[in-house]
Parts: C-alpha cells; structure tokens; sequence
C-alpha cells in the first residue's frame, strides 16, 4: 500500500489511541540532567531549574540532592522546599506523594535504596511518583546507564555496581546533557556517547508521539540510510556514502537485496562482491523476498522507520527495467517522508555475438 493511501482506524485501533492519550495527560513529565562524567554541574542545573519554574509559578520542592554541593548548590537550595528523606536516605514516597507538589527534583537517580525499601532504585521510586502524576527533574551519569556500562568501562577503566535500564530514560519527556570541555579524548568519547542518548530519547519521544497519534513513522530524529542492492550496483559508492552520512548524524545503516531467482554465475558473484562491502561497512544486512521489488523496500524501510534511501538505477535494460512502470520512480512517488537518491549503477557487459 502507497504511503499516501487512507484508511480509516478500526474501532481497536481507536481505543488504544484514546487509552494512550489519557494515560500521557495523566503521568507527571520527566525531564533528565544528563552528565557525562562527575562534577560538571548536574545538581546545580537540576536546582536552577527548579528555581526558575518556581518563579513562574509552579509548586516545587526538593526531595533528594546529593551529600556533596558547593556554595552556588547551597544558594539555590536556599530557595527552593525541601522536603527530607528518610533516615537511611531512601526517598520517603508516602510523604511525597501527599504533599503533591507539581515538581519533585530528585538528584541521582541511580540511587540504590536501602534493604526492605518498596523500591529497590530511586529510579523505581520516580517511576512511581511519574505514575501519581507528579512531575520529576532528575540527574544521572553516563556510567549508571546499564546498557552503557561496558562501553564506558572500556574508556574509564572502572564499572559502577549500580544502574539505571536505558528503556526507562528513553521514556523521558526532556533531557539535557551537562556539557563540560573534552579536553581530552577520554572525556569526548564519553560526550559522544551521551550525545547519541540525548538524540534516542528525542527519537523515542517522536515514536510516542506518533503512535498516540495513529500516525505511520516515516522518519525519525536522527538518520536511517537504507542502500538497495542488486548484483550490477555500483555498492561501494552507495554503500560508503551510507556510512558517511549514518555515521555524521549518528544514524543507523542498513543494506537490502530483493532475492532474484535464476542469477547468472557472474551476477552472484558480483552480488557476493556488494554484500561484502556491506559487511565491511559494518551495516545491518537484509535479504527481502517479494514479487514486487519497491513494495518490499517500502515496506521494510517503513518498518525501520528509514529516512533515507540509496538505489541504483541503469538506462539500460536490466533487473529494474522488467516492471512496469520504472520502479524506481515508483519508490520516489511512493516514498512518502523519506528522501530518495539516486546512483548511476554498472552497465551490464554486451553479449558477444
């Protein structure tokens, strides 16, 4: 089905939006102060942001900040309620909850509560107060991210015990990360990496938004390169100019072929010669079945959400020329929100007589 068909929503499908849009208008909002390494100013951005919201308005109070702060921490705290922890500094959820306070600021998230506590994790704790309504700034580092750990251990030399799971920061309303001076490569790898968070938490955001919506994903906040490959096409061009623009917008790659029955000896052998390229390039690799070649592009690429797709193309007749009408502008006219380019890809040889 073209990108640009309508139909209407089943009644199903209706009632999952409404549910979904009554369940966002009901969660507080979660908004994440995201370091990437220790000392550069989390809580004080966390409480600055808190000051400001008061100023505006909104019914703010502190329920959790770190042992540690200097002057500039203290003069914002001075501001701003601050409602006290428990004794063995497990947040006191119950009092919270009570006081229903518009905003909670909550500092390290990846608190580990002590033993008997309801909640395991702070994060647990802010999860809960998210599902009262109660909207929650918080602060984490890069190394407490559980599916980060590894990657950053391997740079920092050192593995935290305690973590946070990615999907939950991926379901924040807002983050921001604490930028300091890489000023050197330890710390811009580190940077990279929470740069690259930031820009999946905007993405899932997007998702949300779109599903709440009944709106099909054609796109998505960071690139998604889809090179389409047949045995003449001129794949190394395609599929390094892939790798340049998923790698610059910190995008995903992917390469497809369409299976073709009957290939020639060279074909195939060519075919090998393209998917190697791809290996080497490291891309995600499919092998699409289909009688018809664009609908299963289209439908693989509107599944992975893709943003962009590379194809190849030859005046001459060939593997794209035996439907009607030429597919390739097809893919263009049935693309929807995705960007199409076009490769000129190698002729086939002239028979010899």
């Amino acid at each position: 089905m073209a990108a640009n068909d309508k139909r209407k929503p089943t009644p199903e499908e209706l009632l999952r939006r409404v549910e979904a849009e009554e369940d966002f208008a009901r969660r507080g909002r979660l908004k994440v102060f995201l370091g990437y390494a220790s000392g550069v100013g989390k809580s004080y951005r966390m409480l600055d942001e808190g000051r400001r919201r008061k100023q505006r308005g909104q019914d703010v109070v502190v329920a959790a900040l770190q042992p540690s702060r200097d002057e500039a921490v203290g003069s914002l705290l001075d501001s701003l309620e601050v409602l006290p922890a428990l004794p063995d500094g497990t947040l006191d959820v119950d009092a919270i909850r009570k006081r229903r306070p518009s905003v909670c600021l909550i500092d390290g998230l990846a608190w580990r509560n002590a033993a008997g506590s309801r909640n395991q994790y702070r994060w647990q704790d802010v999860e809960e107060l998210l599902a009262a309504g109660i909207s929650v700034i918080t602060t984490i580092n890069l190394q407490y991210i559980a599916e980060k750990q590894e990657r950053v251990e391997a740079i920092r030399g050192k593995r935290v015990a305690d973590a946070v799971p990615e999907s939950f920061l991926l379901r924040a309303d807002d983050i921001e990360v604490v930028d300091a001076p890489a000023l050197d490569p330890e710390l811009a790898e580190l940077r990279e990496i929470a740069l690259v968070l930031a820009a999946e938490v905007v993405d899932a955001q997007l998702v949300a938004y779109l599903q709440r919506h009944g709106i099909d994903q054609t796109y998505g906040a960071h690139e998604r390169i889809l090179v389409c490959i047949t045995p003449r096409s001129n794949a190394a061009l395609m599929i390094s100019r892939g790798r340049r623009q998923a790698d610059r917008f910190h995008g995903d790659l992917f390469v497809v072929y369409v299976e073709q029955p009957s290939l020639s000896d060279a074909d195939r052998a060519m075919l090998e010669r393209n998917l190697a390229e791809a290996r080497a390039a490291e891309a995600r690799i499919e092998v699409l079945q289909g009688q018809d070649v664009v609908d299963a592009i289209l439908s693989f690429a509107r599944g992975q959400a893709i943003t962009q797709i590379f194809v190849g193309h030859s005046r001459r007749s060939g593997f794209w020329q035996r439907f009607r009408p030429n597919p390739v502008e097809r893919l263009i006219l049935e693309s929807g929100g995705m960007d199409v380019r076009v490769f000129p890809q190698a002729e086939a040889a002239p028979e010899q007589p």
